[in-house]
């Protein structure tokens, strides 16, 4: 399911968007108002791992031109968003169909 370009990166963009919300909503003000530093210690490093992985996606789906240089553009300006990478989803991937939908064409 997770095959295609577009999906990898509508997948990745779905988490990535995910864990910078919950460093913003949870971890920081844990930090701040309650004092437990570690909760961006650890959401943190999973929120740059993910971004990192997020940027890597992009340039694969670019590499597969399954995206123009535009769109991974706007890609990467919306991974530093919160929300962005749900909001390029919505804006532009969701009148992508799925990769099992698209018609295979076999080469003799």
């Amino acid at each position: 399911m997770w095959n295609s370009p577009i999906d990898r990166l509508r997948l990745v963009g779905v988490i990535e968007a995910i864990s910078f919300l919950l460093l913003l909503g949870v971890a920081m003000p844990l930090k701040y108002l309650a004092g437990q530093p570690e909760a961006v210690q650890v959401v943190g490093m999973a929120h740059g791992v993910l971004w990192v992985l997020y940027l890597i996606v992009v340039g694969l789906a670019l590499a597969a031109r399954a995206i123009t240089r535009t769109q991974a553009g706007i890609a990467v300006v919306a991974s530093i968003l919160p929300f962005g990478p749900i909001v390029f989803d919505l804006w532009w991937l969701k009148d992508r169909p799925p990769a099992s939908a698209q018609p295979v064409s076999v080469e003799s």
